[in-house]
């Protein structure tokens, strides 16, 4: 009888120490901290979003825009170098003669109509897309203090 009781306690302390739920457990919680994303490549995701909706029809999905029409976004001298004024344009459209890659284009965007968020979410998308790379993230805060 004695035998029969310790094989089964070792059986039990066999299962009972198996690994796999607390292997299991580390897994989910590494799959969860990879997938927790910056607060910017949040803003930038949902500026895709933004981006396809508003902004791509003039300035096309590659954001290479439309030769002596509208300006491209990719690799832009005018949207990385001109923080303020891009903000300004996306948050109340722009008129006028701008040069984007040393190439002049005089024409009408109009606002869109898009909130603080939106514009901020927009701005990271296309300052960190097609070559462009900006360090310091746009904020709502920062787009609520631009004036017309």
């Amino acid at each position: 009888m004695g035998k029969i009781c310790y094989s089964a306690l070792l059986v039990i302390l066999i299962l009972g120490c198996n690994n796999t739920p607390k292997k299991q457990g580390v897994s989910n919680i590494e799959t969860t901290i990879n997938k927790v994303q910056s607060p910017l490549q949040q803003s930038i995701d949902r500026g895709a979003v933004v981006y396809k909706k508003v902004c791509s029809q003039c300035h096309r999905p590659s954001g290479k825009g439309i030769a002596n029409n509208y300006p491209p976004l990719a690799g832009s001298n005018w949207l990385t170098q001109k923080r303020l004024e891009s903000i300004k344009a996306v948050k109340y459209g722009l008129k006028g003669n701008i040069i984007v890659n040393q190439k002049p284009y005089n024409g009408v965007m109009s606002a869109m109509g898009l909130n603080n968020t939106q514009v901020a979410d927009v701005m990271n998308y296309t300052m960190n897309s097609w070559g462009n790379k900006q360090k310091e993230i746009v904020t709502p805060k920062e787009v609520a203090s631009v004036k017309k």
